[in-house]
């Protein structure tokens, strides 16, 4: 943009990250710096930023209110997550076109670093949507005398953060159906559909594993298919807009009568897309794994499974977590407890005879510091336990000791 001696007024931001992108999160600290690159010196009232966030949703339906006469009812609804402004130069008033209290900027490149603290808050994802969007900026506005503002702005991306490592999201998906088809009096055999996957949450880039079985009963040629759906879902005055859009598929053999197929792990790819958004009052961005079997001439049989898209990816042990719970949970059903228990080490071979020796001369010093108690205990320190035996030394007196405690148990 060039109006006079500016040559340039842009807004850059100080990323942390290896892909240059600024990408921050609640409670981040967003810097940067405002860049004014003049041909000859200018003189400035205020140069000020006003850093913004919001979710705003708009959509207008039409209404009929009588046999010739229509209007559109519009809906609109905001909600604001960022509000932040700072002076970099000058003063906040700026409505007057006095000489007094002007900055002087020369020739040349000049940068104003700003900063400012997202909130600790919960924010919305950045996204943009068919009826709506959640959007964060910084826009720079530059003051002189006798002249209109000079505006600059530049967005920012938000990620609210999705953890998939947790028990929700680690937690597998299934389902079962069937479908039995009819044509006026007749009935041909059912259709039946089990899905399976490993988990709810994923980031983009993964590929889902989709265990199924569909076995066709019917008299008719169906095709067992897959896909990743988003569901976009507005909200504002107590009304609804849903908007559901296809973001992956995959298609499977065709089956004929009586025939059976079975995935052991059809991958599924997830594209880039945005992350999933729980949390907003007027956007909601949910994703679902629909297995189905194609029918012609009928209604599909499906199966919805619901998926979390998450920005934290799968830590190395997780992705084993429910295998490895799954095999250790059933592994000991074939596992008997031994015949006769183990017997424990000798007490030689933990300690010594050169410790338990050494530990017998004890200092007199110590002694007649500490008493006789110390030289007890330190004498049997190291001194073995009882043997041990499979072999009840004293019967009769453990039969007397539980003839008692049955004598004098409450219930008798």
């Amino acid at each position: 943009m060039v109006l006079g001696k500016v040559k340039s007024f842009t807004v850059s931001y100080d990323c942390l990250n290896d892909s240059n992108v600024p990408v921050f999160s609640s409670g981040d600290c967003v810097s940067g710096r405002v860049i004014i690159e003049v041909t000859g010196e200018i003189r400035v009232k205020s140069l000020k930023i006003h850093a913004k966030g919001f979710a705003k949703v708009r959509w207008t339906e039409s209404r009929n209110a009588g046999s010739n006469t229509a209007y559109t009812q519009n809906y609109t609804e905001e909600v604001e997550y960022l509000n932040h402004k700072d002076v970099l130069i000058g003063h906040e008033r700026d409505d007057d076109n006095s000489e007094e209290g002007l900055t002087t900027i020369l020739s040349g490149r000049h940068e104003y670093a700003f900063s400012l603290e997202l909130p600790q808050t919960p924010l919305a994802t950045s996204f943009e949507g068919k009826h709506g969007s959640v959007r964060y900026w910084v826009k720079a506005e530059l003051h002189r005398p006798w002249l209109l503002p000079m505006k600059t702005k530049k967005e920012f991306t938000v990620f609210e953060h999705i953890d998939i490592n947790t028990p929700l999201l680690l937690s597998p998906q299934a389902g079962t159906k069937d479908k039995t088809l009819c044509c006026w009096f007749c009935t041909s055999g059912p259709i039946s559909l089990s899905a399976k996957i490993e988990r709810k949450g994923y980031t983009p880039g993964e590929s889902i594993q989709i265990f199924a079985e569909i076995e066709n009963c019917s008299s008719r040629m169906v095709v067992p298919k897959a896909a990743i759906y988003q569901t976009q879902t507005f909200y504002a005055k107590g009304k609804m807009k849903e908007v559901k859009q296809l973001v992956a598929n995959l298609r499977g053999e065709s089956l004929s009568s009586g025939k059976t197929e079975t995935w052991s792990g059809k991958m599924l790819k997830i594209p880039p897309v945005s992350p999933s958004i729980l949390d907003c009052s007027i956007i909601r961005v949910e994703y679902s794994l629909m297995v189905y079997v194609d029918i012609p001439g009928a209604i599909n049989l499906s199966l919805n499974l619901p998926l979390v898209i998450g920005t934290i990816p799968l830590h190395p042990f997780g992705s084993r977590t429910s295998s490895v719970s799954s095999q250790c949970s059933m592994s000991w059903l074939g596992m008997g407890l031994p015949e006769r228990p183990e017997a424990p080490p000798s007490y030689a071979e933990i300690v010594t005879d050169e410790q338990r020796q050494s530990s017998l001369d004890v200092p007199a010093a110590r002694e007649e510091l500490d008493g006789p108690l110390f030289a007890y205990i330190h004498e049997f320190r190291f001194q073995p336990p009882p043997l041990y035996s499979e072999i009840d030394p004293n019967p009769d007196h453990a039969s007397r000791t539980e003839e008692r405690r049955l004598d004098t148990c409450p219930s008798r």
